[in-house]
């Protein structure tokens, strides 16, 4: 057989890995796919700059547009990123009937909806493995492994800066901002670190998840997005004194008659699994109804582990390329004409437990206040941190765990608490989650 040919869009971290991985464990890749794969082509913006890979027997092209149009390019590989033109690239390839591989969470979040559409009009397939969880086969464990289950929840720690800034605070004691510097040093964050620390990047890999995960169509938009950028040293220290550690966390989870979408900061107890895993390592929990709680670890970035997904994406491309396209896994794990309209749920009637942090005037009679605010609003509390003024200060930090409750009922409470003439700065809170 002829060997299936590959365009490269990108010769970057990823590219530069996936070619790596093809030449080093070619003969193997091509005993599992049925063919051999090469890299044909390649699209670079810079061809004479020194790369982490042999380009030797690639062509190496400057516009995007020449390598998609190419009619011996069998199937697209796009690693350049972002919004466009990547989407008109993947659009254009499929138009012209070519399969296509992308690591571009941000492109499937945003547009998969149209793109699977008109990959299912042209009959070819969309793989996107490396765009969720680095090296973590996490799509293909929700599409295939565990499609005898109804997934009830999903919980992951998805983007490696964030987890490694938390732990940095956790084990050494550091500041937020002063972790972040070095990830940035370290090339775990950009420039603009907007993205990872403010949660963007997480919901885009959010929004892939639980559209797998339900059978539901991606909504990026309705993501509730929150990042770390709040959290402190103190907050850190207080989480381990009750028994806790703060982690950034995607949430994916059937509730009533709608799913719950939502990233930001959690509590979890330092005894579960998620709560040890550190520094920029990945890993995703999933609960089955069949199967209960699995978890999946491993490194969610990186030039080889990414592209081992990417990699694995071409394989099972390349076994079904002459396969009837009614009888290919579908892109979002559920027939196209049998996804759900299942209601993503606004955060007010998402219920659950809280951290709450207050910095309040040493005076008697406010602990009783905040706690009487808290009742009125139906809050009960789970227990309460007041330390000991230092020499010379006027504030006190309050801390509280609260039982499970609406956050539609917390923000009441909060409106009260904070129009309390002792509390002097609007009240933090963190949702704290068992994963039960």
């Amino acid at each position: 057989m002829q060997p299936v040919k590959i365009g490269l869009l990108g010769l970057g971290t990823v590219g530069s890995g996936t070619v790596n991985v093809l030449n080093r464990n070619g003969r193997e890749i091509s005993r599992r796919a049925g063919r051999e794969i090469v890299i044909a082509k390649a699209f670079t913006r810079s061809p004479e700059k020194p790369r982490l890979c042999p380009t030797d027997n690639i062509d190496l092209v400057g516009d995007p547009f020449q390598l998609v149009e190419d009619p011996q390019i069998d199937i697209v590989v796009e690693l350049i990123g972002g919004d466009s033109p990547a989407k008109e690239l993947v659009l254009r390839a499929i138009e012209l009937g070519k399969h296509v591989v992308t690591a571009n969470k941000a492109l499937i979040a945003l547009h998969g909806n149209e793109i699977f559409a008109k990959a299912s009009e042209k009959g070819v397939m969309v793989n996107f493995e490396a765009a969720v969880a680095g090296g973590i086969p996490i799509i293909k464990v929700l599409r295939e492994g565990l499609a005898g289950n109804r997934i009830e929840w999903i919980a992951g720690i998805i983007n490696g800066t964030g987890n490694f800034i938390l732990t940095e605070m956790r084990d050494k004691g550091r500041d937020f901002a002063d972790v972040l510097k070095e990830a940035q040093a370290l090339g775990y964050a950009e420039a603009d670190p907007t993205f990872d620390i403010e949660g963007i990047d997480a919901a885009h890999k959010l929004t892939i998840l639980a559209a797998i995960a339900f059978g539901i169509p991606l909504q990026f938009d309705k993501v509730y997005t929150e990042g770390i950028s709040q959290v402190t040293g103190e907050d850190v220290r207080y989480a381990e004194e009750l028994g806790y550690r703060i982690k950034h966390l995607g949430i994916a989870r059937r509730s009533g008659d709608g799913v719950e979408l939502r990233v930001h900061p959690s509590l979890i107890p330092e005894r579960r699994l998620l709560a040890n895993v550190d520094g920029v390592m990945n890993a995703v929990v999933v609960k089955g109804d069949a199967v209960g709680p699995t978890l999946y670890y491993g490194p969610g970035a990186g030039a080889e582990p990414t592209a081992s997904a990417v990699v694995a994406d071409l394989v099972d491309v390349v076994r079904v390329m002459t396969a009837d396209p009614e009888h290919r896994v579908p892109h979002l794990a559920f027939q196209a004409d049998a996804l759900s309209d299942m209601a993503v749920l606004p955060m007010a009637e998402i219920e659950t437990a809280y951290y709450l942090r207050l910095s309040v005037a040493d005076r008697p009679g406010v602990l009783a206040d905040i706690a009487r605010f808290l009742a009125d609003q139906g809050i009960s509390i789970e227990a309460v941190i007041q330390k000991e003024p230092q020499p010379g200060q006027a504030e006190v930090p309050l801390i509280f765990l609260t039982h499970k409750v609406k956050e539609k009922s917390l923000d009441a409470a909060a409106a009260q608490i904070e129009s309390h003439p002792a509390v002097k700065a609007p009240m933090y809170r963190i949702r704290l989650e068992t994963l039960d």
